[in-house]
């Protein structure tokens, strides 16, 4: 039992922090954000929303300069003020917004959003688990080994749901009649507004594929769909 022992500390924090991130999450949204007020945009969240049978779509703006997009365990969507503000300033376009909300909207769907709530939390209990086992035999590194084997599955999980929910958005933005091609015209542009273009992280380590290789499956999808 002893033995066990580190396992179920770490398991058991990884649960509290689980808890207390949601609803940390959950305040921290509510108090940031207000519902999107944008007649146009709306416009094409209401023809996202009929082709997928629903009323609306809950899509806020959280204020933070940043220029990003969330999609909450709670179904809600969110794209910064940064983003609406780019808008506004034509560095992007309603249609490129909309991609974006569709893409998070795919998040929700396929339980991506959920999960990397929960895959957090299990992230730091893994370290935890890991570095106290590693520490045993590795004094002194064994906890960065542990941080960085953690980083490395974590940031491949990552990766692999953006995929995902870029398919979803395609699919999505295809049957409501917006297309794929402001997709792919944003990712083109995403790291200049980001201001990622000089980013030195390797690939391996990002939590999001490369804009090349994300418009590349986007359109091997266009192709497959047609072939079918």
């Amino acid at each position: 039992m002893l033995k066990l022992m580190p396992i179920l500390l770490a398991v058991a924090y990884g649960l509290i922090l689980w808890r207390f991130s949601a609803w940390r999450l959950a305040r921290q949204l509510d108090s940031q954000s207000t519902p999107l007020d944008d007649a146009a945009l709306l416009k094409l969240t209401a023809r996202m929303a009929r082709t997928l049978d629903l009323p609306r779509l809950r899509v806020h703006v959280l204020e933070t300069p940043a220029i990003n997009g969330l999609a909450a365990p709670d179904g809600r969507i969110f794209i910064t003020r940064g983003f609406h503000n780019a808008l506004k300033q034509g560095a992007v376009t309603e249609q490129e917004l909309a991609s974006v909300i569709a893409h998070e909207l795919g998040h929700v769907a396929l339980g991506h959003s959920r999960r990397r709530m929960i895959d957090f939390s299990g992230q730091n209990a893994l370290r935890v688990g890991l570095a106290m086992v590693l520490n045993r035999f590795l004094p002194g590194i064994g906890a960065a080994i542990a941080s960085g084997i953690t980083s490395l599955l974590m940031a491949r999980l990552s990766r692999a749901d953006e995929f995902e929910a870029d398919a979803y958005a395609s699919a999505l933005l295809t049957k409501s009649g917006i297309g794929t091609a402001p997709q792919k015209s944003l990712f083109a542009k995403l790291d200049k507004l980001t201001g990622a273009g000089g980013a030195k992280m390797p690939a391996w380590f990002m939590s999001h594929p490369p804009a090349a290789k994300r418009i590349a499956a986007i359109e091997a999808n266009e192709i497959k769909w047609r072939a079918e």
